[in-house]
């Protein structure tokens, strides 16, 4: 079965899009994607071989998740998705466990934003939580990212102290990518609760980065939008 996956993957490659792909995730010389490499396929194109080859043993996946070809690896996490989905709870924490000891294969953001809340915070949403906490305060860029984007399932289920409390530890972040997560976040809390979000804003905007700001006040009014860009 993987040999048949990697075929179908292999079939599917677009070296135009590969190309666009290249520079849109950052992959050249000091860049956050460096080396990161791309065969130009679509995520609903990756989506759906995963789903047909959502019987792929863990072993099978871990062979994907390391290769080198990003494409391999998205596909390879989408499958622990559609596995989780259908998992009893035994079956959910093997997956999550495999998901944490493979979690260095996660290393671009759209490997997370797909994945982290579908599968880590989706888990965690009634369960100790400690781990979003201890990758906060790594110094992984792409632990940060899973930690702040797992936080998604817990607004969605209007649970939003664990996103502010995280958005806390990250507030004098330095990177770019952790700006524009936590923003994101704080926005999708504020279409839930407006009154949490703006209490977050009016104790923490005169020091947030710009980015961040930005992000999180995108829905708000015009006239609040300046206030707070004000600062």
């Amino acid at each position: 079965m993987l040999n048949k996956i990697i075929q179908e993957l292999q079939s599917k490659a677009n070296s135009e899009k590969s190309k666009i792909y290249q520079k849109f995730f950052k992959t050249g010389k000091g860049d956050y994607g460096e080396g990161d490499v791309f065969i130009g396929l679509t995520v609903p194109e990756q989506r759906s071989l995963a789903k047909k080859y959502v019987d792929l043993q863990l072993s099978e996946v871990k062979i994907l998740l390391s290769n080198k070809i990003h494409e391999y690896r998205l596909t390879a996490f989408c499958i622990l998705v559609y596995k989780f989905e259908k998992a009893d709870e035994e079956e959910k924490k093997e997956i999550i466990d495999f998901y944490l000891k493979n979690i260095e294969w996660a290393n671009n953001w759209d490997l997370i934003d797909c994945i982290a809340d579908k599968l880590l915070g989706r888990y965690l949403l009634d369960k100790d939580k400690s781990v979003l906490y201890s990758f906060a305060k790594s110094n992984n860029l792409w632990k940060k990212r899973i930690a702040i984007i797992s936080t998604f399932e817990f607004i969605k289920n209007n649970n939003f102290e664990d996103t502010l409390k995280i958005s806390e530890i990250l507030l004098e972040d330095k990177h770019d990518l952790i700006h524009k997560a936590v923003g994101w976040m704080l926005r999708e809390v504020g279409k839930r609760n407006l009154k949490i979000e703006e209490d977050y804003l009016k104790k923490h905007y005169k020091n947030m980065p710009r980015t961040m700001l930005r992000y999180a006040i995108e829905r708000l009014d015009r006239d609040k939008r300046e206030f707070y860009m004000k600062k």
